[in-house]
């Protein structure tokens, strides 16, 4: 059953790549690393040779612009005024991080677009249709659109909160068929393996239901990012009932997307369960809330 369902990932054309603020930085300094980041984008440009979409959904700006201006995560949150400096470091982050993008796609000659989103480009109904109609161009011509939270803007009103939300919401809006969250983790679990050693690991997952969105705990392994498990369920929930299958894994090792896209048993699938009463800009409003 499980070598059915994954091989039919090889014949997927449109596809989300999610990949987090800790898998692009070294854990020491909290500076890029640039390795990782050639390797993700040598993955993702095969994949567009192949004749695939593909979108990236990028964490990253805020942990850069505080590293380029020397402000420690505690500082930041910590600080009086912690809503500007967290979008001033957004501000200066994310040009950074597109600035370097650019010039590793450039190597492989392809071209990408920066989108940057709140939870006002869905909820709003001509927001929704323009960033639709702007991903559809965009994908049309052979772009990689790379996507991130308008941090520099999105207040607790507008704001997503976290790119594992923000991936599925794309994956629902462009109508992707799969979505592929990279994190710090295996994939999902009957609890904190880092935590409890008796914690099973759960490969596929056809329903999700109450039982298992309270699996969600909020934790992670990452002092860098904002996504637990709690998150990526959420994801799931989203992009399954929007007809789009999903996996989690580890992205330790990025050449895990080539292995993945082959239809190997690697991280945990979700299973489209496609709602056709499953409306995305009224889940949005009331996500967070």
């Amino acid at each position: 059953m499980t070598d059915s369902i994954r091989e039919r990932i090889k014949d997927k054309k449109r596809i989300v790549i999610k990949i987090g603020s800790s898998s692009l930085q070294h854990p020491e300094t909290g500076d890029l690393d640039y390795i990782r980041m050639e390797v993700l984008v040598r993955e993702l440009c095969d994949l567009r040779n192949q004749g695939k979409d593909v979108v990236l959904v990028s964490s990253g700006a805020i942990a850069a612009g505080r590293k380029a201006v020397h402000i420690k995560r505690g500082d930041m949150e910590n600080a009086d005024n912690h809503i500007a400096v967290k979008q001033a470091c957004a501000a200066i982050g994310q040009a950074r991080l597109m600035m370097t993008y650019q010039k590793i796609f450039a190597e492989y000659n392809q071209v990408t677009a920066q989108i940057l989103m709140t939870k006002n480009t869905i909820v709003d109904n001509l927001n929704r249709y323009n960033a639709h109609n702007t991903f559809s161009e965009l994908l049309k011509m052979g772009v990689i659109p790379i996507v991130n939270e308008n941090d520099t803007i999105a207040t607790y009103e507008i704001e997503i909160g976290d790119n594992d939300t923000l991936s599925a919401i794309v994956a629902a809006l462009i109508d992707a068929d799969l979505l592929i969250l990279l994190s710090d983790v295996d994939g999902l679990y009957t609890d904190d393996p880092r935590k409890n050693k008796e914690a099973r690991f759960i490969e596929t997952v056809e329903h999700i239901d109450e039982k298992l969105m309270h699996m969600g705990k909020e934790s992670t392994g990452s002092s860098v990012g904002t996504g637990g498990m709690n998150t990526k369920l959420v994801a799931a929930k989203i992009a399954t009932s929007a007809g789009a299958d999903m996996v989690i894994a580890n992205s330790a090792d990025i050449r895990i997307i080539h292995r993945i896209m082959d239809g190997r048993n690697l991280g945990t699938f979700f299973c489209a369960e496609k709602n056709e009463n499953f409306d995305l800009p009224d889940f949005i409003a009331d996500y967070n809330n």
